[in-house]
């Protein structure tokens, strides 16, 4: 570990030389099936070290505030991932922020773990930055086909203040995950996690004594280049404060000016309904009951291909 840093770091070297893998989660402190992941991973990785060749770094929770809570946030109120590269000098979150920008940017590839944290659910995908640099974009597509989650979102790389920006302009292939959430902690999902970390290592060079792995087909796949798509906290904000009721599940398809649910002001005052404002696919959906204005209700994914919601035997 260095000195000062605000985390724990597992450190795991290989029997031989090799790039640096560095994986987190716990950046929000709401999001557990990543921090579990890790844990396994870990243990996983000590057991096969002769198989190593470099190393792989670990931080099982970078932001330990928020965990500490349990909030997204710290008790600062700042969002970690949009606080990077942050500040030696500033408040907590920011401190964090400048610590793991600073191990970010050493790394040669970079995965970053999520969930829907407390309030929302998310369909598994792994998504990457639709970065200018094509050989980083190239390995990034690469890494996410192999991780294995049933979709793979490429997405503007316009997003200022995350973990992965960092590594962007860092030029580090980076790629992050999401699975579920909602408070819970999916077994399936940190099997599949612990599996797609291994997945993508192995397909790297960095783990042997593994089949490699095959990679999704394209047919998973979906490209957006829009300034900020993936920007899921602005999609369908919540016009009033209220009890929100969904009408649909995650991985529905939806279409157009169609119900997604309705918010039922505090106040007693009338109930509004929240339509769809694209046709698609609902890769997001809030499962806290309580809202308040302008906090996100659902994210539908346009053009989403078909083989990530049926039959995948990844997510059943």
């Amino acid at each position: 570990m260095i000195a000062d840093e605000p985390f724990q770091v597992i450190e795991i070297s290989g029997s031989s030389d090799g790039p640096n893998l560095l994986i987190v989660a716990g950046v929000h402190g709401d999001e557990y099936e990543g921090i579990a992941a890790i844990r396994e991973l870990a243990a996983q990785l000590v057991s096969q070290r002769e198989h190593l060749h470099g190393s792989v770094t670990l931080i099982p929770i970078v932001n330990e505030p928020a965990f500490a809570i349990p909030a997204r946030c710290g008790d600062d109120g700042k969002d970690l991932a949009r606080t990077c590269p942050g500040s030696t000098n500033g408040s907590p979150t920011e401190q964090i922020a400048h610590a793991i920008s600073k191990r970010i940017r050493s790394a040669d590839f970079f995965i970053d773990l999520h969930t829907g944290g407390m309030t929302m659910q998310v369909w598994p995908l792994i998504g990457y930055g639709l970065v200018a640099n094509e050989t980083v974009l190239e390995t990034q597509r690469r890494m996410a086909r192999a991780f294995g989650l049933p979709l793979v979102w490429g997405t503007s790389a316009n997003l200022k203040g995350r973990t992965l920006s960092i590594a962007w302009e860092a030029g580090v292939p980076a790629i992050y995950g999401e699975y579920l959430g909602g408070g819970m902690c999916s077994g399936e999902g940190v099997k599949n996690y612990v599996e797609g970390c291994l997945r993508v290592m192995t397909e790297f060079g960095i783990l042997t004594g593994h089949p490699k792995p095959d990679l999704l087909s394209e047919d998973h796949c979906i490209e957006d280049p829009r300034d900020q798509s993936g920007h899921m906290q602005i999609c369908h904000p919540s016009p009033i404060a209220g009890y929100f009721e969904s009408t649909v599940t995650l991985g529905e398809a939806i279409e157009s000016g169609s119900l997604l649910g309705r918010v039922i002001p505090s106040d007693g005052g009338r109930t509004l309904d929240i339509l769809a404002n694209e046709s698609g696919r609902v890769i997001v959906m809030r499962t806290c009951c309580s809202v308040q204005t302008d906090e996100p209700l659902a994210v539908i994914l346009e053009n989403a291909p078909a083989a990530a919601f049926k039959n995948n035997p990844l997510f059943s």
